[in-house]
């Protein structure tokens, strides 16, 4: 467990133990604290390819580890680069990460990689850190917020994104009570979400995922905030399914909806939500739980793994930088430019 609750979900080790990526293995949680080694690339594809290791921000600094990993253990860098950023279609991270740490070996070799590893995992703690300070602001006094899936350390560096605002809003006094929102079908809500909110002392409840709308009903929602696993130029969102559903029930309900994501998230390349790719999943995920069929054998099942929340229906985007609204964003007009 790291400072203050958080927990390390990945860390580079260096000879005589490694080189190696070390990866808290996220598929095992809550239950079991279990530490993957992965000596090569195709172990660490292997991991994200299972959500192991898993988060937009926490996903680029596991591609610059598995850059520079290549680069330590004498195999194709360029290649590694293609395929780790090729891992997961939908986070855009895993790319500019891969690319990032590609360029700097082919400038510096082995060790240019790894600083340039290390570099990215810095700049998301920080990142973090200021996420939660500017995130702050927008969390009204004795706040109940409702969260989807994982966005603490567990998916980020640092302690987050979303969830970085919610436990400096916990430390602030002003948090009432977090809803955590189990986050069908593989629970990152109830499994991994919660694991960190206990650990953090934070009041919690799980929640089904669809009863999120009788809970806007009785009025027990102050404000959604949620992450992002790529975000467009006109302030689409793709994040985890069913964030498109609770940031329809936000603006019936009058309830702000906020997303927090590092620019590194931000795709200039993305003009519209249309044009970011949403990664399908097998099938099982949906007919099965913990290993056991719950639907007949057979069924098909359709199973995306994001969904796209138009950016008329988001209320705010907190980077690093500071906050994006509708009134002083336009179409991500960020300060300073994006970091790609």
């Amino acid at each position: 467990m790291g400072q203050n609750g958080a927990v390390e979900a990945l860390r580079w080790i260096d000879p005589p133990e490694g080189p190696a990526v070390a990866l808290l293995d996220q598929t095992r949680l809550p239950d079991d604290e279990v530490t993957l080694v992965c000596r090569d690339v195709p172990a660490l594809v292997a991991a994200i390819k299972i959500l192991a290791v898993r988060g937009a921000p926490l996903l680029g600094i596991a591609g610059g580890y598995g850059v520079a990993l290549a680069a330590a253990i004498g195999a194709d860098v360029a290649s590694a680069a293609d395929v780790l950023a090729h891992a997961r279609p939908t986070a855009v991270n895993l790319g500019w990460a891969a690319r990032r740490v590609l360029a700097a070996h082919i400038a510096g070799g082995a060790s240019g990689a790894l600083t340039e590893a290390h570099t990215i995992a810095a700049e998301e703690a920080e990142a973090s850190a200021k996420m939660g300070e500017h995130g702050l602001a927008l969390v009204p006094d004795d706040a109940r917020v409702l969260t989807h899936c994982n966005t603490g350390a567990l998916a980020a560096g640092g302690e987050g994104t979303a969830l970085a605002v919610v436990v400096a809003a916990h430390r602030a006094g002003r948090l009432k009570h977090l809803w955590v929102d189990e986050t069908r079908p593989l629970l990152q809500g109830a499994r991994l979400t919660a694991y960190e909110a206990q650990r953090h002392g934070i009041p919690y409840a799980v929640l089904p995922d669809n009863a999120a709308g009788a809970l806007f009903a009785a009025g027990e929602v102050d404000l959604v905030i949620v992450g992002a696993d790529r975000i467009a130029r006109d302030r689409s969102v793709a994040n985890k399914v069913g964030t498109y559903p609770l940031a329809v029930l936000a603006h019936h309900h009058d309830v702000p909806f906020v997303v927090v994501a590092p620019t590194s998230t931000i795709d200039p390349d993305a003009r519209t939500g249309a044009d970011i790719p949403i990664e399908q999943r097998d099938a099982a995920e949906v007919t099965s739980v913990a290993g056991r069929r719950t639907s007949p054998e057979g069924s098909p099942a359709y199973n995306p793994a994001f969904d796209v929340t138009p950016g008329d229906l988001v209320t705010a985007i907190v980077t690093e930088r500071g906050v994006i609204t509708r009134a002083n964003g336009g179409n991500l007009g960020l300060p300073g430019g994006t970091r790609h």
